[in-house]
């Protein structure tokens, strides 16, 4: 895991991450939509891995707070935020790493967890971030999203399970709800399927680039082994509360 390459993947991708990023938008819509059944007023709120503001603006839209604080590693992501929520506090550096002066009603992120090697610890940071009673509710992904190109090139990151991730935050918090489910991407080529993770900047496994050969091979590789060109997304939803 390589903090700097996610860094400068994600923000070569600004441009074009909105309009390619449909699960990551239908992830955000699903988690303020079943938080909202839970809880819809907090004092101080955090978004960790901020981006170009999707998550934030389904918190907008719906959720009622005083007081926004949100983080990102890239720093061009406080003026994407700051369009949306004038008045926040922007951290910009390692979620892991960021130290507010306040305590936390929410704490909430959309796609990011799922780059924490260490989750066990991340957790630990957050619990001592938030106020008594407070939530943690998050986006993340298993080991089975993008398998196809796992299954080509071998790359992918260590995903937990869904019953790891249970276990992981069981153990510090009370988990309000939790669901798991696959979303399916078409596409008419391989060219355009790797053209979508390009701009979406999740091509962050390696920083080795593909020479136009090896692109070839795996357009090849790939409309042999499936008959459909398409990348499966296996996303999951966890609310925690303290």
């Amino acid at each position: 895991m390589n903090p700097k390459l996610i860094k400068k993947q994600f923000e070569k991708s600004y441009v074009t991450y909105e309009q390619n990023a449909v699960v990551q938008k239908y992830l955000a819509q699903k988690l303020v939509s079943e938080l909202l059944n839970i809880k819809s007023e907090f004092e101080n709120v955090l978004e960790l891995g901020c981006g170009t503001g999707l998550l934030t603006k389904e918190l907008v839209k719906n959720v009622i707070f005083k007081n926004f604080f949100a983080n990102d590693i890239v720093a061009k992501s406080e003026k994407y935020v700051r369009d949306i929520i004038p008045e926040c506090k922007f951290y910009c550096g390692d979620a892991r790493k960021i130290k507010p002066l306040q305590k936390m009603d929410l704490i909430i992120s959309n796609a990011m967890f799922q780059w924490f090697e260490n989750l066990e610890k991340a957790s630990e940071i957050y619990l001592n971030m938030l106020k008594k009673e407070g939530i943690l509710a998050f986006t993340s992904f298993s080991p089975d999203n993008f398998k196809e190109i796992r299954e080509i090139t071998g790359l992918s990151l260590k995903y937990k399970t869904f019953d790891e991730m249970e276990n992981i935050f069981s153990k510090n918090f009370e988990i309000l709800y939790s669901e798991q489910f696959e979303k399916i991407i078409k596409f008419n080529t391989p060219l355009e399927l790797l053209a979508h993770m390009k701009n979406t900047g999740v091509n962050s496994l390696t920083s080795k680039s593909w020479t136009i050969k090896e692109v070839k091979e795996f357009c090849d590789l790939y409309k042999e082994k499936f008959p459909h060109i398409e990348l499966t997304y296996a996303g999951m939803i966890m609310i925690c509360k303290l």
